[in-house]
This record gives structure tokens, sequence and C-alpha cells, in this order.
């Protein structure tokens, strides 16, 4: 399914954060979208979701404008994935899952069997559905992130949009998550991460938006976007780019460093 912007505009008190931005992405795609602190990656994040209101421009899903759509209508298309999800109460995970089908669910109704068994199949497509009965704020985070990525499964909306979907992860657990967003990918998902790290770009991204002074300041495939001179516009870094071959797949790698200390 395709996503697009056009135009966007957006302030706050004044100040344009977003600035004549537009942006399509469709079925299949992984786009990273890069750029440091302050820069609107949020607000992007929040006229693409109908959380806010562009002053001009429009977001439409599958060519249809999405202002104006009800959350139920907005939930079958588009979902959304945040970096943290408080625990208020320790529902099952099981059950967190199946909250995801409130836009299928008539009001003042229970999850069906039918839900429940749709939950656990989400589950087992990204391998934990032995934690369907574990309380979910007892699990790791990684845990907890696959699980928020299954209750964005079940709306059956076809573009996931994840806020920094590994931060506060281990080492492990990152890679472990974006491995089963890669795969999503490849089942046809539209995919739009926010990343403050090129090196996840480098490796699961078709594509990088990468943002900077409210507008776009590239758009393309990570091995020719994410030149050493565009990363180092975006960080204020030194950024030296390299290949490296691991079991005969080659990588492409950012490092950073400080001036006069540029790595060979």
């Amino acid at each position: 399914m395709s996503i697009e912007a056009r135009n966007l505009f957006f302030s706050y008190g004044g100040a344009d954060v977003l600035k004549d931005l537009s942006f399509f992405a469709e079925a299949g795609e992984l786009v990273a979208v890069l750029g440091p602190n302050g820069v609107g990656k949020s607000t992007f994040f929040g006229c693409l979701l109908g959380f806010l209101h562009p002053r001009t421009g429009e977001v439409l899903a599958e060519g249809k404008p999405i202002r104006g759509m009800s959350p139920r209508e907005l939930a079958s298309l588009i979902a959304y994935i945040p970096q943290y999800a408080p625990q208020t109460f320790n529902y099952t995970v099981l059950d967190l899952v199946t909250m995801g089908m409130t836009n299928q669910i008539p009001i003042f109704s229970s999850p069906k069997p039918e839900h429940r068994r749709r939950a656990m199949e989400a589950l087992e497509s990204l391998g934990i559905a032995h934690l369907a009965d574990r309380g979910s704020g007892s699990i790791s985070g990684g845990e907890r992130q696959l699980a928020l990525l299954a209750r964005a499964l079940v709306q059956d909306a076809r573009v996931l949009i994840m806020d920094e979907p590994t931060a506060n992860l281990d080492y492990g657990n990152s890679f472990r998550v974006m491995q089963r967003v890669q795969e999503l990918g490849a089942r046809g998902y539209t995919v739009i991460f926010s990343t403050h790290e090129p090196n996840q770009a480098f490796r699961y991204a078709t594509r990088v938006l990468a943002l900077l002074d409210g507008g776009v300041l590239a758009d393309g495939p990570p091995d020719t976007a994410l030149t050493e001179e565009l990363l180092r516009r975006l960080y204020g870094v030194g950024v030296a780019v390299r290949s490296a071959e691991v079991e005969g797949e080659s990588f492409r790698l950012s490092i950073p460093y400080e001036k006069g200390g540029k790595p060979q």
C-alpha cells in the first residue's frame, strides 16, 4: 500500500518545522528516516498518522486523503509502533496484541475466539508465541517491542510507522527486532522507521529519507544517499563510510571520528 505526503508545511508557534516536504512510499519499501534531534521527524510522523494536521499540504493513503477519515478507517490503513508504550496494567502479551483489533471489534463487545486466534498467529509469525500468557510488563524490552509489532500487524494495516523501534534495546534485541522488520518489508508491508543510527539504515533499509531544516536533504537507496558529506551535514561530525565483508556478504558501515583522527 502506498502513502504519500504532498507539500507539507507545519508550524509550532509561528516557526515552520516542516517546509514544503513531499514524500512517497509504496509496498515493500523499508524507509529509514534520519536527521538530528529537533529536525521534525516526530512531527512528520504525526502528520502521516493523522495525529497532526499540516498548515498546508496533505497526506494520502492509497491515493485517498487521510484528513476526514474516521479513526477506524485510518487504523485499517496505517499502524503505529511507538518506541515505548507505558505499562499501566500488566496485560498478558496475548491480550496486548488482541487490543490491536479494536478497530474491527464492535464497541462494547469482547474479542471472539477468532480474534485471539489471529493474535496468536501474529505472535507466531514473529517468533514469540511462547510469550502469549506472560505479563506484558514482565518481558524484556526487545520482546515487548515485538509484541507491539504483533499488535500493529493484527490491525490489518499495510503501512507500519515505527518511531525509533530499537531505542533503549541492547545489541542482540535490536538485531532481532530489525530482522523481523526486514521480513515484513519482504512480505509487502510499507515500513517507515526513524533511527539515529546510519548503520541501521545501511543494514536494513531499502531507502533513506534524510531530513534537515524542515525539508528533504536526500532521498534514495542507502548506498548512494548516505555519503560521508551528507552524514557530516546531518550530525556535525566527521564520518567515514567503509565496506566490510562478512561470510561472503558485503556491508556498508559509517564510522564517526574527530578532526585529525579519520579512520583509514
